[in-house]
């Protein structure tokens, strides 16, 4: 519940005080509509709103008392308008104090707007006729109550003043402090009757404080509030006076143009007597007489005037009487009456009447409510000498009421009816298919010039930098410069007052749109097998397109290790434990009804590479060997870096790293190894994903060296056909031992060519063989290599160091050598230093 807290306080009518404070306020409004009058409301616009009235109620002074009226909210969109009145016209939201509280409230469950009014602290004149009126839009509803306080108001004095005229308030200190409307009888424009001199004060006297705002209205009186100081001032004053045997009169009233005569006796005829107005002396003249007749002393005020509307006294020496003088304007006749009107909605409406005076003071009502000539106002009200006009421009359908004109002598008023002309749709709005990011225009032409909303799938569109409504005469557009998605739906606009709407559908469409920006080169997706693959495309379009994953002919299904998964603006492609056998493109489509797109999408599953052949053992040595391989017939999708290389001894189980560094090459040489020990190698390949598994292992080898060439080789004897040849052993044959030699020779003439001639008889007479000499003397010095036919003169080892080349030509020119040979193969060959001639020597 929340209060308003700009609610007004209950309007106090000022009692009239003559220092001007705010003492003694009663409230002095008006009064409410007879029962009679309320009956003759135009109920054309009216509707039950009230699901709760307020009630009359009785209240003691002092007391507090609340009325309560609630409208149901269950066919309104929002809170609707409700005032509070005391008497016709005066509106209460703007006396909200400690005397008045209005407050509202809203239950959600039961959808019913509560609105309250709090008197507090009531005093006897807050009684009279109250109103509460309820509006939305077109509807109307209106409800009369009375409070009635239970003590009674103390009787005014008798006090003979005439009647409450218009003050002119020129240079009164409480001129203007407030214009009260008059309040307004319902009938017809009657004839004025002549009717007897009435006395405003006696009415006032016995009237009802609520009373007295339209008593002042019916008499010309706009400052009621200044009469009313004025009046009780003068009450203040009235007390025995020595000076005075007759005082003044408390008020007098006289018609404008007319002669008013005050009149004093004095107990002392000689005492000096002087005339005031308003504080200045009134000295004799034309319109001012004085006449004296015994004990009475006499003024004349001719011809009076608004001017004339003041206070004046009268001074005995140091006593003085004092009075108020009420200047009257004649009533105001209306002389022509309104005329009940009907007209159509936006055309201009003229209610007419005529008064009986130039420039007179009238008032408009509309619906018993006042209407103000506010620049901003819808209605317009014109002054041409006695003729009075109220102009509505363009006439809405809710201007249908009752207007009403009210003058100081007399009152009219009519209805006017604003109806809609049938309206008829000269164009309607068409569906239409727009393409993302183009305009949307839409665009109907109906019969009537009104204004109209638009709605969005029931919900109201407002005119914003994005959205343009536009309107001119009969055709309506509706505009957006750069659809988005959330445009689609169904759209309609509604004339204003017409219970009718124009349809339309908008479908935003977008071709469909593969982003491939994150992906490699050639579209290609790498992933390691055994690895989990959740490949996400964006994708757009509107509607949202269709997706389809193929792999050659076949579709990729929602399910299973290799599947599709779709959502509103992607796709993924997932294959759970990737394996080389899933490489391969992957064509992904999409569909909808503005086109198609598609792309293919390598997959790349990559693995370490297949393990290579078992290597080959091409050669060993004492304590190395070379071995090769081939490259593995499988690279796992990513190039060989390099291998590692491992050996064990035979009879081992471990294994151990040759290289720590990548060898780039498919062929190694193992080192440092033992001679005589079985040993077998192993090979790893590596890529970028990581290390192959190994090789099978070489056939096992045993790192062994060959001997170190035979010694001492020497003739040892020549005949015509043979030469015998002798040695002595390696100095070193290793743990391969010795297995036998090998003899080889070749003929000079087609093996070597000799520089120099020898004649082995003389190397056979110089015993012993001189071995330093010889190899001073080597090959290398002394023979041109030319060519290797080298002949074997043993096809069986022989194990001997001795032996003899028979079956030679006699006289020919033989070279020699011998090799050593063992489980490692030959050694280097011992060569004889010189030709040996195959002639048996004398």
């Amino acid at each position: 519940e929340t209060e308003n807290e700009s609610a007004p306080p209950p309007p106090e009518q000022t009692t009239p005080q003559e220092t001007g404070n705010e003492k003694g306020k009663v409230w002095s409004l008006g009064e409410g509509a007879p029962p009679e009058e309320s009956e003759k409301r135009d109920d054309s616009q009216r509707s039950t709103l009230f699901v709760e009235k307020p009630q009359s109620g009785t209240v003691s002074v002092g007391g507090n008392i609340t009325f309560i009226a609630k409208v149901e909210a269950k066919d309104l969109l929002r809170k609707p308008n409700v005032k509070w009145f005391k008497g016709k016209w005066m509106d209460l939201a703007s006396k909200a104090g400690k005397h008045l509280q209005l407050k509202e409230s809203f239950e959600r469950h039961t959808k019913i707007h509560t609105f309250e009014m709090h008197i507090i602290k009531a005093k006897e004149n807050y009684a009279g006729n109250y109103r509460c009126e309820v509006s939305y839009k077109d509807k109307f509803d209106s409800c009369s109550f009375d409070l009635e306080v239970t003590e009674s108001s103390q009787a005014a004095p008798s006090i003979d003043i005439r009647s409450a005229f218009k003050r002119s308030g020129e240079g009164q200190e409480d001129a203007g402090e407030l214009d009260f409307s008059g309040l307004l009888k319902r009938r017809e424009v009657k004839q004025q009757e002549e009717e007897p001199e009435v006395d405003v004060w006696d009415l006032l006297k016995n009237a009802n404080p609520s009373e007295y705002e339209k008593i002042a209205f019916q008499y010309g009186i706009t400052d009621l509030r200044g009469m009313l100081k004025r009046l009780k001032r003068m009450r203040r004053e009235v007390k025995k006076s020595a000076a005075f045997a007759k005082g003044l009169d408390p008020a007098y009233q006289v018609d404008k143009g007319g002669k008013v005569r005050f009149m004093v006796e004095l107990a002392d005829p000689t005492v000096e007597l002087k005339w005031y107005k308003n504080g200045q002396e009134i000295r004799p003249s034309a319109k001012y007489i004085f006449e004296h007749k015994g004990n009475q002393r006499i003024l004349f005020i001719n011809n009076c005037s608004m001017a004339d509307d003041a206070r004046y006294y009268v001074t005995a020496g140091d006593e003085k009487c004092s009075t108020e003088l009420f200047v009257r304007d004649p009533p105001i006749l209306v002389t022509k009456g309104l005329e009940d009107t009907s007209t159509y909605v936006g055309e201009r409406v003229e209610l007419s009447c005529e008064v009986s005076e130039d420039d007179a003071n009238v008032k408009w009502f509309r619906n018993g409510v006042e209407l103000s000539n506010d620049p901003k106002s819808r209605y317009r009200i014109k002054v041409e000498g006695k003729k009075h006009t109220l102009i509505i421009e363009e006439a809405a359908k809710n201007d249908t009421a009752t207007y009403s004109v009210m003058t100081t002598g007399g009152q009219s008023e009519a209805k006017l009816a604003v109806d809609l002309r049938p309206l008829k749709i000269s164009l309607a709005l068409e569906d239409q298919t727009v393409r993302l990011g183009q305009e949307i225009h839409l665009k109907c032409e109906i019969s009537e010039n009104v204004e109209g909303k638009w709605y969005k799938n029931g919900q109201l569109i407002e005119a914003s930098d994005r959205v343009k409504l536009y309107h001119k005469g009969r055709i309506h557009r509706f505009v957006i410069p750069t659809s988005a998605v959330d445009d689609e739906g169904e759209y309609m606009f509604v004339p204003d007052a017409y219970n009718i709407n124009i349809p339309c559908k908008v479908h935003i469409v977008d071709p469909p749109k593969l982003h491939l920006d994150g992906l490699g080169e050639n579209n290609t997706v790498t992933v390691v097998a055994g690895s989990k693959l959740r490949l996400e495309i964006p994708i757009t379009g509107e509607p949202t397109p269709k997706v389809m994953w193929s792999r050659g002919d076949k579709m990729v299904t929602d399910s299973g290790r290799i599947r599709a998964e779709t959502y509103p603006d992607s796709s993924c492609l997932v294959i759970d434990t990737a394996e080389r056998e899933d490489s391969g493109p992957f064509r992904i489509t999409l569909k909808n009804e503005a086109g198609e797109d598609t792309a293919l999408i390598n997959i790349k599953v990559v693995d370490v590479p297949d393990p290579p052949q078992a290597p080959n053992v091409t050669e060993v040595g004492e304590d190395w060997c070379t071995m090769t391989w081939e490259p593995p017939a499988n690279d796992g999708g990513s190039p060989i870096l390099g291998y590692f290389i491992e050996r064990k001894k035979k009879q081992s189980s471990r294994w151990m790293r040759l290289n720590f560094e990548l060898c780039k090459e498919t062929t190694f040489e193992p080192k440092k190894m033992i001679e005589g020990v079985a040993y077998e190698v192993r090979v790893f390949a590596v890529n970028a994903i990581g290390m192959s598994k190994p090789s099978m292992p070489s056939k096992s080898f045993v790192p062994l060296a060959v001997t170190s060439p035979p010694t001492l080789l020497a003739v040892d004897g020549v005949t015509d056909t043979s030469v015998t040849m002798k040695w002595r052993p390696p100095d070193q044959i290793g743990a391969a031992g010795l297995d036998g030699y090998v003899v080889e020779y070749c003929f000079e003439g087609n093996g070597f060519s000799q520089d120099t001639s020898t004649d082995l008889s003389e190397e056979l007479l110089e015993p012993p063989f001189n071995r330093e000499e010889a190899e001073r003397s080597s090959l290398k010095e002394n023979l041109i290599l030319k060519t290797d036919e080298w002949i074997v003169a043993n096809p069986e080892l022989t194990d001997k160091t001795k032996f003899t080349i028979n079956g030679l030509p006699t006289g020919s020119k033989i070279l020699v050598r011998v090799k050593a040979v063992n489980a490692a193969g030959e050694s280097e060959p011992r060569d004889h230093p010189q030709p040996i001639l195959v002639k048996e020597g004398i």
